[in-house]
């Protein structure tokens, strides 16, 4: 039996370059070295987990991630690295795993969790992405502000549980009157605000008057199931080039306040856009 030292080093099996298997004698035993492709992969990997690490932002996170499983998938079908696929394919599933994560996290910091519609946070990142887009192909983007009228009083006289209804329904109503590419946020308390992407002002107008009308065939019912009006005013403004939100609806808010001067349950207020 042979002892083996400490200072030996396991066997490893190796392909020889000659038939007999044997190896020339004097010739140094080379280790297997990593592929470029794998090299280069790790490398970046390195690259973008210092750019997750700088940033805040949800949605470029998750890009980084997209790009990671991506070149993942290139190098698991790599057949250089064969012998590591399994490492890989886990790989592969925790930044998948990862990724949804993230996305069901920003859809949650995004959303107004009462209503289901956008938050202030989620208009935000909306309105950026909307403005870009009709800057670049020159189109036309309304915002609409929306109040629901009397809505302390309804609190005050019915409980806030009832305000709450009121809250879920109009955004319930809205959703289902307005396009898929039409955006609905509670911007705070009983303010909504709407973007109406490629929607002149007439055709905004007429929107809203429907939104009004479909909110009006909802049934609230208050104490001793009486029936309860419920109606909203709101403000519309048309975007300028290059305008920023704050001043698209601070426009919008201040033709809101106009229709609410004129008495209440009025979704048609405008201001020019000029």
């Amino acid at each position: 039996m042979i002892r083996r030292t400490k200072e030996d080093k396991p066997l490893q099996l190796v392909k020889s370059a000659t038939e007999s298997g044997k190896k020339p004698a004097g010739t140094k035993r080379k280790l297997p070295q990593p592929d470029t492709n794998t090299i280069d992969y790790y490398k970046h990997v390195e690259q973008y987990a210092q750019k997750i690490r700088s940033t805040e932002d949800v949605g470029e996170i998750i890009g980084i991630l997209d790009t990671v499983l991506s070149e993942t998938r290139d190098l698991r079908h790599n057949n250089e690295v064969y012998s590591a696929q399994e490492q890989v394919r886990l790989a592969e599933q925790k930044i998948e795993t990862l990724k949804l994560e993230l996305e069901q996290l920003r859809e949650l910091v995004h959303t107004d969790p009462m209503t289901g519609v956008f938050n202030r946070r989620g208009l935000d990142t909306v309105y950026l992405r909307e403005a870009a887009r009709a800057d670049r192909n020159e189109n036309v983007l309304c915002a609409v502000v929306i109040d629901l009228d009397n809505f302390k009083y309804i609190n005050d006289t019915y409980g806030h549980q009832f305000g709450d209804e009121v809250l879920v329904q109009f955004a319930k109503t809205a959703k289902q009157t307005l396009r898929p590419s039409d955006v609905v946020a509670r911007f705070g308390g009983e303010e909504f605000v709407i973007l109406l992407p490629d929607t002149p002002t007439e055709s905004a107008i007429w929107v809203m008057q429907r939104l009004q009308n479909n909110f009006l065939k909802t049934h609230f019912r208050g104490a001793g199931n009486r029936p309860v009006s419920v109606t909203f005013s709101g403000g519309l403004a048309m975007r300028r080039l290059q305008e920023n939100q704050n001043s698209l609806i601070k426009r919008a808010d201040e033709a809101l306040y106009q229709a609410k001067a004129s008495g209440k349950n009025r979704g048609v207020g405008a201001v020019d856009s000029q």
